[in-house]
């Protein structure tokens, strides 16, 4: 590829990326300091980009040089979303996916498949006391020096982030998604839970209680999803687009909490570590190895959304038995 058609390749994924709003020219010639005539002599390949304005461009608009470069072997980039990171806080990390669902909701073709180790993320802010439950842990596990040292958890949600989770929530329910969960996607959660009460970090030790309602309510709600055949937010009609979301159930195979997103002929892929923090690359080779794992995966799983009605049952059952297994040895504990 030479250096003309690189930079074809880069300026196009840049401007598929980019709001209606957006003016790329000017933000070129901002980010580049040189003139808006400049500025269109590179966008239309006339001026060959320099090596530093090359890694200017990428870095800000955050393209991989491996995937622009097309590079075949094993060495992939990743960016990486880490909570604690040079002072990367929550806030941070719950804006960084809301602007990254922003971009898929706006593509003309695009579609998630999620591979869930555990609740999918934007689940979390279907209710607000799972918020705040998830909130608090993450603040405990993942920054020693939050604040949160001595605090005890009660289930009010901070505001701010409730309202930022429930936008990001609002966004996935409207995009096509593949969803693939095991008998295990709920359980972090409850050990989560088991362990911040035996650990004495409840306020009030009923709310644990009230977290397995919570819980077994966001059940409900998520099987509903799976016969629809569509996702809603909860408490508004249940409408959406038939056969928009497909939930399959693996009963061994899903071992880690992974996005793919196809957005406009680009594949992004999301790869979680240390509980929620994200590794992201756009290298093509990467991706597609995980759509072909994803792929394979559906095919050892039994698909329980639409018609599939005995094995939903089933499969939901089981999990609303976990919830209810927990708040048993609780009160055992009690």
């Amino acid at each position: 590829m030479n250096q003309l058609s690189i930079q074809e390749t880069l300026f196009h994924t840049i401007k598929s990326r980019l709001a209606p709003n957006i003016s790329f020219v000017h933000d070129l010639s901002e980010l580049l300091g040189i003139s808006y005539d400049s500025a269109y002599r590179r966008i239309r390949g006339e001026k060959e980009l320099s090596l530093e304005e090359l890694k200017s461009i990428c870095l800000y608009y955050k393209v991989s040089i491996d995937s622009l470069f097309n590079f075949k072997h094993n060495n992939v980039i990743f960016n990486s979303l880490a909570i604690g990171a040079e002072g990367f806080s929550i806030e941070n990390w719950l804006q960084s996916l809301l602007e990254a669902i922003q971009k898929i909701y706006h593509s003309k073709q695009r579609e998630i498949i999620y591979a869930a180790k555990d609740i999918p993320v934007f689940y979390y802010f279907e209710f607000p006391e799972i918020a705040a439950f998830k909130i608090y842990f993450w603040h405990k596990a993942l920054i020693p020096q939050s604040g949160y040292e001595h605090i005890k958890l009660n289930l009010v949600a901070p505001e701010g982030l409730y309202e930022t989770g429930q936008k990001l929530l609002s966004y996935y329910v409207k995009i096509p998604t593949i969803e693939i969960w095991s008998e295990e996607t709920i359980s972090s959660i409850l050990r989560q839970i088991e362990y911040c009460f035996v650990s004495g970090f409840f306020a009030n030790n009923e709310d644990v209680y009230r977290l397995c309602d919570v819980l077994e309510a966001w059940l409900d709600h998520a099987q509903s999803q799976a016969e629809q055949g569509f996702q809603y937010m909860l408490g508004t009609p249940a409408e959406g687009v038939e056969n928009n979301y497909r939930l399959y159930h693996n009963e061994v195979l899903v071992s880690d909490n992974t996005i793919l997103v196809n957005m406009d002929g680009q594949k992004i892929s999301y790869n979680t570590y240390n509980v929620i923090n994200q590794l992201i690359t756009t290298n093509p080779v990467f991706c597609d190895q995980i759509e072909k794992s994803f792929r394979n995966l559906m095919q050892k799983s039994t698909m329980i959304s639409g018609t599939s009605a005995k094995e939903r049952h089933r499969f939901f059952n089981i999990l609303h038995e976990k919830v209810n297994t927990l708040r048993c040895r609780i009160q055992r504990m009690g």
